[in-house]
């Protein structure tokens, strides 16, 4: 299982640390939601949750998307560097929301492929 923070540490952006939460994917496998995940605000609803972080005073949040039967995409994975209120910076919020339809338009051709029934 994966931490934000230890996928911000395999994209390269962080040094790498132990994990002791981990990703929501075997949990929402199961059709159950993640105890820490927060739907994020701006998305409509709980298909967009958001897990926060705490670790050694810095804060990572990873997020993803639930919206498509029999797949999970992880969105973004960041830490949060602004120290002043609790917002996601919108430029995040940008790339959140163009990650989210490049899933939406994935998950159209692969379903055609598999011929999935939503």
């Amino acid at each position: 299982m994966n931490t934000a923070r230890q996928l911000c540490s395999r994209w390269g952006r962080l040094p790498s640390s132990t994990s002791h939460r981990g990703l929501p994917r075997p949990i929402a496998q199961q059709g159950k939601k993640h105890p820490d995940a927060k739907p994020l605000s701006g998305f409509g609803g709980a298909g967009v949750p958001e897990i926060v972080d705490d670790y050694d005073g810095d804060t990572y949040r990873t997020v993803y998307t639930v919206k498509f039967l029999a797949v999970m995409y992880v969105l973004h994975a960041f830490q949060k560097k602004s120290k002043k209120g609790i917002a996601t910076p919108k430029q995040e919020i940008e790339l959140i929301k163009s990650r989210l339809k490049r899933a939406q338009e994935h998950y159209a051709e692969w379903s055609k492929s598999q011929k999935v029934i939503d």
